[in-house]
């Protein structure tokens, strides 16, 4: 059981690092330059110049996260999961799947702002003659 809950927790994590990464790449710069701060994504990108190829391969970068999320998603929900008959075990396990929740639906909020501003932010824009 042990090594299910550290796989679970790993997963978890590992999708909450790929779902900022679309924030990083997609909705921070969009972010910044709707404010004014087109000199600090210069910046940005002067400094980590990945930043520009993640946003050149965009739908890849949200294709592979989403499918991280579901596939994360699909792991803390899915049926026939128990925890183990012991106490301490039990609590263990309880407290890990909580946090397991609460980070992939993190990791969804995080992703649905990143897409909405890599894809939807600028087509609703330019429909509303903004």
């Amino acid at each position: 059981m042990n090594n299910e809950l550290r796989r679970n927790a790993g997963v978890s994590w590992l999708t909450l690092l790929t779902s900022s990464g679309t924030l990083v790449c997609c909705a921070l710069p969009i972010i910044l330059v709707t404010l004014g701060m087109g000199a600090t994504v210069v910046a940005l990108t002067s400094t980590f110049p990945f930043l520009i190829f993640l946003s050149l391969h965009k739908i890849w970068v949200f294709a592979l996260s989403g499918i991280m999320l579901a596939f994360s998603t699909w792991l803390i929900y899915r049926p026939g999961q128990y925890c183990p008959a012991d106490p301490e075990q039990a609590r263990i396990c309880e407290i890990s799947k909580i946090w397991s929740k609460r980070i992939v639906w993190f990791s969804l909020v995080i992703w649905g702002i990143g897409f909405f501003a890599a894809f939807v932010a600028l087509p609703v824009r330019m429909a509303l003659g903004i």
